[in-house]
């Protein structure tokens, strides 16, 4: 059964989704050092910025990543062991084991947004996907985690009293039922444990 408070909920995950918005950068650092180089389970995420922000964050997370980690592009199959982040200003989806970029407007006030790409993963992953909900100011992520739960998927959320903005775990959390309410440095571990993703 889910463990709400420390994991334990084991599955064969073939994609990993996270949203993050205000901290998130920190947020995504602390579960990136945690990955060996042998996690061959992708991982696509939307982490909140400004529309004309510059194409540094891939850059600023490859420092502390054994993982590559880069944008993702439209149309652009999906590989093994590999972090891909949605663009400033492009909703991010997935379709037939590829990305779609869109430019369709704002949700929650956000493009990328959160719910965006969870309720596409859902829909080609259902229960072979996981959600994470990490810090930030807003509720986007809690309509993807719905979809994520509703079709099966797993989902794990950062403890809102451990966040630098708890309002999005927080919704995240009252949406759903979560499989795993964890801190940040207990993350990466549950993912290696969770996906059975770690070359040896």
């Amino acid at each position: 059964m889910p463990n709400e408070s420390t994991g334990g909920f084991m599955n064969n995950v073939d994609m990993i989704v996270i949203g993050t918005s205000l901290g998130g950068l920190q947020a995504l650092q602390t579960i990136l050092k945690a990955l060996p180089a042998g996690f061959t389970t992708p991982i696509a995420a939307v982490q909140h910025r400004h529309h004309t922000s510059e194409s540094i964050l891939a850059r600023h997370l490859q420092r502390s990543s054994a993982i590559p980690v880069c944008d993702a592009e439209d149309k652009a199959p999906i590989v093994s062991g590999r972090l891909y982040l949605a663009p400033a200003d492009y909703h991010l989806m997935i379709e037939d084991g590829r990305f779609r970029l869109s430019t369709e407007g704002a949700v929650q006030y956000s493009r990328p947004s959160i719910d965006v790409l969870f309720e596409s993963a859902a829909d080609a992953y259902r229960e072979r996907l996981l959600g994470i909900v990490l810090t930030g100011a807003n509720a986007d992520g809690a309509v993807g985690v719905k979809a994520i739960k509703a079709r099966g998927g797993i989902v794990v959320v950062q403890k809102p009293e451990e966040a630098e903005a708890p309002e999005m775990p927080r919704a995240a959390k009252a949406a759903v039922t979560v499989d795993a309410l964890l801190s940040l440095d207990e993350i990466g571990p549950y993912l290696v444990g969770c996906c059975h993703a770690v070359v040896r």
